[in-house]
């Protein structure tokens, strides 16, 4: 009777985790998806296709929409959400719009929090990009951007265990703006 019931609970053990397997496949599927349209649409940013870049932001915008408010696979979409983060920061910033916020871009803060930190070194990117079209002034306010991002990020120390990887990019970050800064005063002394 034991025997009995046991393979019963097993079944239903083995039923619920392929629903789950067959669920985090599809997230793990249009992860890779979103994290392309993404760096896609950065790169088209980069090179002044900002309505190629959009479509692209956008694309990665809707394939992620069904999966919002999965709870139990939260941790596969930090990433996407991440890059979804940084590339609607650098839109917002070469449109010279307001930077969204986490809650306006519908996803959860520490994300959100890595996507900042690694957009500014997308702003060094395109500092560099005005620098070599001779555009100082806009080269100055990306930096000035980048900079002044880097100043409200710097205050946040949580353990690991609450902000995973937020230190380390808060390193690169803040290395960026260090970079950046010698690079805008060379060219801007030439």
């Amino acid at each position: 009777m034991a025997k009995t019931r046991i393979s019963a609970e097993i079944s239903l053990i083995v039923s619920e985790l392929s629903r789950r397997e067959k669920e985090q496949d599809r997230i793990l599927g249009s992860v890779r998806e979103i994290v392309r349209h993404c760096a896609t649409g950065i790169k088209m940013m980069h090179a002044g296709e900002v309505k190629q870049a959009k479509a692209e932001i956008a694309a990665a915008r809707r394939k992620i929409s069904p999966f919002s408010k999965t709870k139990q696979f939260e941790y596969l979409l930090e990433q996407p959400y991440q890059e979804i983060a940084e590339a609607q920061l650098l839109l917002a910033a070469v449109e010279q719009k307001p930077l969204p916020g986490w809650k306006e871009l519908g996803m959860p803060f520490e994300p959100y929090l890595l996507g900042l930190c690694d957009f500014v070194g997308e702003l060094r990117r395109e500092m560099l990009e005005c620098l070599k079209r001779g555009d100082k002034r806009q080269a100055a306010r990306y930096f000035e951007m980048m900079s002044g991002i880097y100043d409200e990020l710097s205050p946040i120390r949580f353990s690991n265990s609450l902000l995973p990887n937020l230190r380390k990019k808060q390193d690169v970050a803040r290395s960026q703006v260090e970079q950046a800064r010698s690079e805008l005063v060379r060219a801007t002394s030439k």
